[in-house]
């Protein structure tokens, strides 16, 4: 089998995606599991595409959320490999009816995607956005649940299936989303 590489996937992505804020989230999810894969010792290069191609049927199943994930796994058989499919499935298996996730790669994508919103969430209130971002400010967030209301903290806690404490994980994350500040409209405000 032959994977996609970077400049492909983004292709595909852009073919399939039109809305901005889907697009920023797609390649803060990618940064995310970049770090993730990085410091949990598994394939960046597998990791990093399944970040970035993990919500590439949304736009065709936000009508049918039952469907999200398996258009995105059927549109990519063959160009991924079979865990990275499957995570893509996982991810959105409360909604899909596909099995729960179980695997690293599975739950890593689950809490790196849903962090990403809690964490865009947080830099937009702030005037230097990602800029000096710490996790306890993260912690803080969390805990208001009227904060990011739509934001799983349930999902955003499976750092926990890959050893990872909160602080941890938060920091990782912030700092895998301050590398593309600039992509996703999150860097200082001037």
């Amino acid at each position: 089998m032959k994977i996609l590489n970077r400049k492909q996937a983004m292709e595909l992505l852009l073919s399939r995606v039109q809305e901005d804020n889907l697009i920023k989230h797609c390649i803060s999810t990618e940064a995310v599991m970049r770090r993730l894969s990085l410091k949990l010792g598994h394939d960046q290069h597998v990791w990093s595409l399944t970040g970035l191609l993990h919500d590439l049927d949304y736009t065709v199943t936000q009508k049918d959320p039952s469907r999200h994930g398996l258009e995105s796994a059927n549109m990519l058989q063959e160009q991924l490999p079979p865990e990275a499919i499957r995570a893509i499935v996982a991810h959105a298996s409360e909604l899909n009816s596909a099995p729960k996730p179980s695997a690293a790669l599975d739950y890593a994508l689950r809490c790196a995607e849903t962090v990403t919103g809690l964490i865009t969430a947080a830099a937009l209130v702030r005037p230097e956005r990602l800029d000096g971002m710490k996790p306890n400010s993260l912690k803080k967030k969390m805990k208001d649940k009227a904060f990011a209301a739509s934001v799983n903290r349930d999902i955003i806690k499976e750092h926990e299936k890959l050893g990872l404490d909160q602080n941890e994980f938060f920091e990782l994350a912030i700092e895998a989303m301050q590398e593309v500040a600039g992509d996703i409209g999150l860097d200082r405000q001037t």
